[in-house]
């Protein structure tokens, strides 16, 4: 991997292909069927010819070279910040990033598999450079398993600590809650605007960091306002269609919005910039098309005798009460009711940079204080696991902190906004169960018949569990 790349390759100057570009920031995603696809993604410095990943069940026996498609993106220096950065005074106008990915099918189940990468050049395994070989698994038919989440992990010493930790707990995959990379930012100067700067080549140093852990464990990512990058396309998404391949089978061209079942659990990933009131650059840009589809895939799902619980992910909170967003009273209007229709276990959000735990939640009320969760009964689990790495925020009204050894009982206080106002409403709710600003992650360990969710604090240390139980 490399580790040290110099302005001029990323900034795409002459350089011959071959063994100077080394591949970096592997990341690898699931398909729709996490069993039998994997596809594995990476990024090259410069153009390079005929990249491809070899694989197998040892890695003495790497099969024939699959081809990889190779996505190149194209900036430009003047959508960054001037004086923000100093640009080398021979540098171009633009420069291409390079992301390249390959979809393995007809994968065995339950199966690890080594895997190298290489292009025109540049053969790891000729060379002997058997420390490039990664390895993912496919998933099995049941069985225990635990998956991690988190969101806004940006880049940084807290970023890369949040990383070893998904690592060291070793979870079949990890749920990335949007706002990724913060290449898409605040200016220094003005830690609370709202006039994003941007700086694609954060990407490059977000995929470096992370590779330590997404190289080996699927990381299945959701859309945060960050990711909404209208340099690229009309959308705002075609700088995520570059970087990463999800299963994307919402519909024909869906980006983010996508289902997927790994054992006995059934996974949405949304896109909650449509439902967003405070920042309305995507409101309703489906017209309609992503609410149906969630009402048709939840009924999906609670129709398929394999599915026993569903977990929900979006970037926005739904119900929370940080200070910077507080929560998305868009998604409480559109998708809490389809989430009570069909009896959603858990959804995990991000977006406020906190850990806060709501009651399970019916119609917008908290139904049960402790104990046990029983879903179809009480109603819907709502997380903001927000604190991956970024500078952490506040609870509103200076809410006070309570979490496992530390319980604070309070009213909080909600702040939403409503469609088409720039002034917050406060909501005075009883259901903030758990609130904790620190870095940390979530990890779900999963039984048939229950999920047992778990919060851990940035030494790993445990702020908050509840069990998910369906009666």
């Amino acid at each position: 991997m490399t580790t040290n790349l110099s302005r001029r390759a990323l900034f795409g100057a002459a350089a011959p292909a071959g063994p100077a570009l080394r591949p970096f920031g592997r990341h690898l995603a699931f398909g729709a069927d996490p069993a039998t696809q994997v596809t594995v993604s990476w990024q090259v410095p410069g153009k390079v010819t005929g990249p491809y990943v070899r694989f197998g069940t040892s890695p003495s026996t790497l099969g024939a070279p699959v081809a990889a498609e190779v996505r190149p993106l194209e900036s430009k220096l003047s959508w960054q910040h001037p004086e923000e950065h100093d640009f080398p005074p021979h540098a171009p106008a633009t420069y291409t990033q390079y992301f390249l990915h390959a979809k393995l099918t007809g994968l065995t189940p339950d199966t690890t598999y080594h895997y190298v990468l290489g292009h025109a050049g540049y053969d790891p395994v000729a060379a002997d450079r058997l420390g490039e070989v990664a390895t993912f698994r496919t998933a099995g038919a049941s069985g225990a398993f635990t998956f991690t989440a988190a969101g806004d992990q940006g880049l940084g010493y807290n970023a890369i600590n949040g990383a070893s930790r998904i690592a060291d707990l070793a979870p079949a995959f990890h749920l990335a809650l949007g706002d990724l990379s913060y290449a898409m930012h605040e200016p220094e100067d003005k830690p609370t605007s709202e006039d994003f700067e941007y700086d694609a080549r954060k990407w490059d140093s977000f995929f470096a960091q992370n590779d330590v852990v997404a190289s080996g464990i699927p990381w299945m990512i959701t859309l945060g306002h960050r990711e909404y990058e209208k340099f690229y396309d009309s959308t705002g998404n075609g700088g995520v269609r570059a970087r990463f391949t999800m299963p994307d089978n919402a519909w024909s061209g869906s980006t983010g919005i996508y289902a997927w079942r790994y054992h006995n659990v059934g996974f949405l990933s949304l896109d909650s910039g449509e439902v967003c009131y405070r920042f309305p650059a995507k409101l309703d840009y489906t017209a309609g098309k992503q609410l149906k589809w969630i009402d048709a895939q939840l009924g999906r799902f609670r129709a398929d005798p394999a599915v026993e619980f569903v977990v929900v992910y979006c970037s926005h909170s739904v119900y929370s009460t940080g200070d910077r967003y507080g929560a998305e009273r868009g998604a409480q209007e559109k998708w809490a009711p389809l989430f009570d229709k069909h009896g959603v276990d858990l959804v995990l959000t991000a977006h406020n940079r906190l850990y806060e735990r709501t009651d399970p939640i019916k119609a917008g009320k908290g139904t049960k204080k402790t104990g046990v969760v029983n879903p179809a009964a009480d109603g819907t689990t709502y997380i903001t696991a927000g604190g991956g790495g970024q500078a952490l925020d506040a609870f509103y009204k200076k809410a006070p902190e309570s979490y496992l050894g530390h319980v604070n009982d309070v009213t909080a206080t909600m702040k939403s906004y409503k469609k088409g106002s720039k002034t917050p409403t406060d909501t005075a709710v009883t259901w903030s169960r758990v609130r904790y600003r620190g870095y940390g992650l979530v990890a779900v360990d999963v039984v048939p018949g229950q999920l047992t969710v778990r919060a851990l604090g940035e030494a790993g240390d445990q702020v908050d569990e509840v069990v998910l139980r369906r009666g």
